[in-house]
Parts: C-alpha cells; structure tokens; sequence
C-alpha cells in the first residue's frame, strides 16, 4: 500500500543528532514536519537544511516539531552540521534521525524494501527517492506529502503557508483558494450545507457560482 494523505503517519525508533526517539512520542501532541535527504554532504540539502534552521522559529510559534532525515550515521550529520553552518550561516537547530539502516525510508517507502548494506557504498543517485516532505498533524495522520528530486531546492515557505492553511481549516469549516496567504479569503467548505452555513456566517457569502461560497479568513 502507497502511503497516502490521511494515512497513519508509521512510528519507528531512531538515533539522532539529538539523541534516541520513538516517532509518535516525539511528535506528542504537536504538529511535526519530516524531510528527508539521500546522504549527507550533498550541496542542495546542505542550503535546505540551513533554511529550515533559519526559519524555524516560524514553524515554533505554529506549534509544529522539525525534525530532518538522512540516509548516514549520527556522526556524519553532526559533521554536515558544521558544514552547514559554515557555508549557510544556520546550523540545524533540530534534530536529524540517523536513517543508516533505511529502516525510515523504507517505511514512509521512499527506498525499496530490498535495499541493505553499508550506506557508505551507496551514493545520493542511489538514493534520490528520499526527498519526501511529510507534514504530520497531532493525530499522527500524514497531511501533506512532497516529492522533489534532488536538482530542485525545497521552498520551505510553502510549507509553512500549507501548515497555516492545515491549521486553519482544521480548527473551521473552510477551505483555502490558490495563492491563499493568511488574512486572504477563505472559502466554506464543500461538506457545508448552505443551511449549516447560515448559521456559520449570517452576514452570508459571496458566491460567484452556486458552488463557490467566499467568505472572510474566521481568525483575521
């Protein structure tokens, strides 16, 4: 079975950069954001991994735990550690799991379940399929998932305009429009008769088209 949005989110035990986790007691009763990479000391994950850094106290006033991954030992990521913050101006202030027996990676099914050995004899075109973005919420469920392959860079700020928007429409009967920004308009979930509505939102909606139901961002 592909893991899918809305799928349990597996649990695993792993060592890390800061020390030893079970998953799901990690995450608690937060919201977690897992991003993984094929090796360490690799050029595009190394500005990825400086960015995150440098940007996650956005991802700590939303309430929601980083953690990063890649496919080497605890000591080659504290190593890549110093590089990236030599080279970005950020080191990784969150934990990075130690995934040197590709047991993460095979559960959330980024490698193949028949990949073993040393990962030192494995180079990042091995494995280019671990750059997932896996957004989990409190309840362990997968909400997001993204696939990029290593020549592109992920924009960490999309992810967090995708956490506000998760945040938002799990907590209010809305939906978010593209190129939504918070304070933009929202739009009344589908699942939401126009009677529901109306007890919702009195003043009423804009609606271009019956199916389109405009209204304010509930928390502006």
């Amino acid at each position: 079975m592909t893991l899918q949005i809305g799928a349990t989110a597996p649990d695993f035990e792993a060592d890390t950069t800061e020390g030893h986790i079970h998953f799901h007691e990690w995450i608690g009763d937060s919201w977690a954001v897992l991003f993984s990479h094929p090796k360490s000391f690799t050029p595009v994950c190394t500005t990825e991994l400086g960015y995150m850094a440098s940007i996650k106290p956005e991802f700590d006033k939303r309430g929601v735990k980083v953690i990063g991954l890649s496919v080497d030992s605890v000591d080659d990521n504290n190593g890549w550690a110093s590089d990236i913050q030599e080279t970005q101006g950020t080191a990784p202030n969150y934990p990075i799991i130690s995934d040197a027996d590709f047991n993460v990676a095979k559960l959330y099914e980024m490698l193949p379940a028949d990949v073993g050995g040393d990962p030192k004899d494995r180079t990042p075109a091995d494995n280019q399929t671990v750059r997932n973005v896996f957004v989990i919420g409190p309840d362990k469920k997968i909400k997001l998932i993204l696939v990029y392959p290593m020549t592109t860079g992920r924009n960490f700020d999309e992810v967090l305009r995708v956490v506000d928007s998760l945040q938002l429409t799990a907590n209010h009967k809305v939906a978010t429009p593209a190129q939504w920004q918070p304070g933009d308009d929202v739009i009344i979930a589908g699942s939401v008769t126009n009677d529901a509505a109306k007890e919702i939102w009195p003043d009423g909606w804009q609606s271009p088209k019956p199916y389109i139901r405009i209204v304010p961002d509930p928390v502006k």
